[in-house]
């Protein structure tokens, strides 16, 4: 492979904050960690009706934000506005919505909203964001501390009935889980397909399948990640999972297996699936637009493959046996999706 690719191959890289060094690829996780919390002590306080989550479908970093809060109830607290699934070397457009401008924010551009946080920002222009809707600027687009926000910070907004996404029981034995399914299966998938070498590339593949194979040993004795009910860590999973098939194994080269040929993890993912706030937020065909008409240096002719087939989601899954209940004591949101 071309380390530098073309010219929106290398600039989609420095867009969603991402670089190749060396061979190796390394994703930049310097995010604005600025927080929006109950006591406000970063100057955002919780409030609802101030902020806008904006998404991309596409996404699988931001597609963890829109599970969440749909499994918390949040839709009336933080309003949402969706980015289209393909971009420019500027990244994320609204062009899903009429004129291509949000309607709360008055933008065309997510930069507009970094830009107006801090001018000329030079980091990647990544979602999910979170913009104050009265200035019309950035939060935050720290991924993994938005989710936990949600469940802890959020907590006088959320819905009757939401489930306990992030137990303090679980929350050592989660940060390990966690890390390691980031380092070997949500970039790692990334770390195959921008591969600037065959050793590097190599190297992350060994790795990718170490952990999914770690992770079929896991889940089959139990239904979910951290025992018998959803959890943050498995929000994290799935939406690595439910791109694998469709774009992983092929345009980034995680060709070992597919995931329906792993029955554990293919019955896991088809139980999250099945389940209101997982699969009702997916969407196949802007994850395929997105990844091989946006990736231009490894997909240089943008054309979109029509498969897979993807009527296998929705097949028996067998996982109730294990036991447990999805939302624990909680309730399945009922509400219809606004994302």
């Amino acid at each position: 492979m071309d380390t530098q690719g073309n010219d929106l191959g290398k600039k989609d890289l420095a867009a969603q904050g991402t670089y190749v060094t060396g061979g190796e690829y390394t994703r930049d996780t310097h995010y604005i960690e600025t927080r929006i919390t109950g006591d406000g002590a970063d100057g955002y306080p919780v409030e609802a009706g101030r902020y806008r989550l904006v998404v991309a479908r596409a996404c699988p970093w931001a597609h963890r934000s829109t599970i969440v809060r749909r499994l918390l109830g949040l839709e009336d607290a933080i309003s949402i506005g969706v980015c289209g699934p393909t971009h420019d070397v500027r990244s994320w457009t609204f062009d899903l919505d009429p004129g291509g401008v949000d309607p709360v924010l008055g933008i065309e551009r997510l930069q507009e909203a970094f830009f107006k946080r801090t001018p000329d920002y030079a980091r990647g222009i990544t979602v999910p964001a979170i913009v104050d809707v009265p200035s019309g600027a950035v939060v935050t687009n720290n991924f993994p501390q938005i989710t936990l926000d949600f469940s802890t910070e959020w907590r006088e907004f959320q819905r009757e009935g939401a489930p306990d996404l992030y137990p303090e029981a679980l929350r050592e034995e989660m940060a390990e889980v966690n890390q390691r399914v980031f380092i070997e299966v949500n970039n790692g998938v990334y770390r195959c397909g921008f591969a600037g070498s065959q050793e590097a590339y190599e190297s992350a593949y060994a790795g990718l399948f170490a952990g999914l194979d770690w992770l079929e040993e896991r889940l089959a004795g139990q239904r979910y990640l951290m025992g018998e009910s959803i959890t943050e860590a498995d929000v994290r999973l799935f939406t690595t999972l439910v791109r694998f098939d469709a774009v992983y194994h092929g345009h980034f080269k995680c060709n070992r297996n597919k995931l329906v040929e792993m029955p554990v993890l293919w019955a896991y993912a088809r139980d999250l699936f099945q389940t209101p706030g997982f699969g009702d937020t997916v969407d196949f065909d802007q994850i395929k637009a997105h990844y091989y008409i946006v990736h231009t240096d490894l997909n240089p002719t943008q054309i979109v493959p029509l498969g897979p087939d993807t009527s296998g989601w929705g097949t028996p899954h067998g996982r109730e046996t294990l036991g447990g209940s999805p939302f624990g004591s909680g309730t399945a949101p009922t509400r219809a999706v606004d994302a």
